[in-house]
């Protein structure tokens, strides 16, 4: 057992020093694109201006015998490319594939002063972050880097949903943690084929309204991925790191896919992935707040003075309770006007009435 303190102590001689808290920087959406496709790659400089996050793909949905082009294109971007502000995040080949050690070494020692964040697929248990967690430090010391490269996990078995308030602690490096529902649910051995969203038979059915069992019923389709994502945020929240929603695989469906985005932002996610462009602006849209609902939690908050008692506002009772939940609305408000220039014209107009 680590006491507390070693974790604020670097893991190698020469490597920087542990974080001691993660920073709020945004990412509405991790965009992702495959750096062995060159003509997708060259897109990265136009993406900048609209994803918070771009990554580069080692991992699923890049052939086997082009991981090793994958990991150089994603050596060029980097070494190419001026991010500014949006962050470089990488997925690399899983802890149980003949790619992943590669996957780091490379990244770390050619890149590693522009890589923000490195996703691990598959995390089951601490032990998988341990592991990288001290690799990465042994090759931030031999690279010279002076800030530690954060890690992001995927939660994609039924052992690492198991585990993951163990998962969301095991590191100062854990940045942050995001749901993969395709691998869940080969996992759990759930009965859909769909990547994300809801399903049609997973379903209630209103009580019966006389003697025919089906007429006059009416259904409502459920949500296969609320107790997970819920215990993913619950990990996360306590252990001070960020929740996202993965991917939704049904790309010509923006309207469900924009349903499950917010379904993941109303349950505390700060941001979800994009698998195609025109899934950017409705994370964009989903995981900003509403302007209208930041002008009110203004309100509130302005009403409140201190933060202590109660007042009443349009009629509606406002406590300490309340002004705490118009606080993150505000303050999320706040960060992401800060990059988001149009966003921050919507909040400004949104006050002014």
């Amino acid at each position: 057992m680590r006491s507390p303190k070693d974790f604020f102590r670097p893991l190698a001689v020469g490597a920087p020093d542990p974080v001691r808290e993660i920073p709020f920087r945004p990412s509405r959406m991790i965009h992702f694109f495959d750096p062995s496709n060159e003509k997708m790659a060259a897109k990265v400089p136009d993406l900048l201006a609209k994803a918070d996050v771009v990554l580069g793909n080692l991992e699923d949905a890049v052939r086997a015998d082009r991981k090793e082009a994958a990991r150089d294109g994603l050596v060029k971007v980097g070494r190419a490319v001026d991010f500014g502000d949006t962050q470089l995040w990488t997925r690399v080949n899983s802890l149980d594939s003949p790619w992943v050690l590669d996957d780091l070494i490379t990244l770390v020692t050619e890149i590693g002063d522009k890589l923000d964040v490195i996703m691990v697929p598959k995390v089951e248990s601490a032990a998988d972050i341990h592991y990288v967690d001290r690799l990465l430090a042994q090759l931030e010391a031999r690279a010279g880097l002076r800030r530690p490269i954060l890690v992001h996990a995927l939660l994609e078995t039924a052992a690492g949903v198991a585990n993951v308030e163990d998962i969301a602690t095991a590191s100062p490096r854990m940045q942050g943690i995001s749901l993969g529902p395709a691998d869940l649910a080969a996992s759990r051995r759930m009965k859909t084929t769909r990547v994300g969203g809801g399903h049609p038979g997973y379903l209630v059915r209103t009580d019966p309204l006389g003697d025919d069992l089906t007429a006059g019923r009416t259904t409502y389709q459920q949500d296969l991925w609320h107790y997970t994502v819920a215990r993913m945020v619950d990990a996360c929240a306590a252990a001070g790191i960020l929740p996202y929603y993965g991917p939704f695989g049904d790309i010509a469906d923006v309207v469900a896919c924009e349903d499950q985005f917010r379904n993941a932002f109303l349950l505390g996610c700060v941001g979800a992935w994009s698998l195609h462009p025109r899934q950017i602006e409705i994370a964009r849209r989903v995981f900003s707040p509403d302007p209208a609902e930041v002008a009110w939690a203004r309100r509130v908050i302005a009403a409140m003075g201190d933060g202590t008692g109660a007042v009443m506002l349009d009629g509606k009772m406002q406590d300490d309770a309340t002004v705490k939940q118009c606080r993150v609305m505000v303050e999320l408000a706040d960060a992401l006007a800060a990059r988001d220039p149009e966003l921050a014209r919507a909040y400004e107009e949104s006050a002014r009435g």
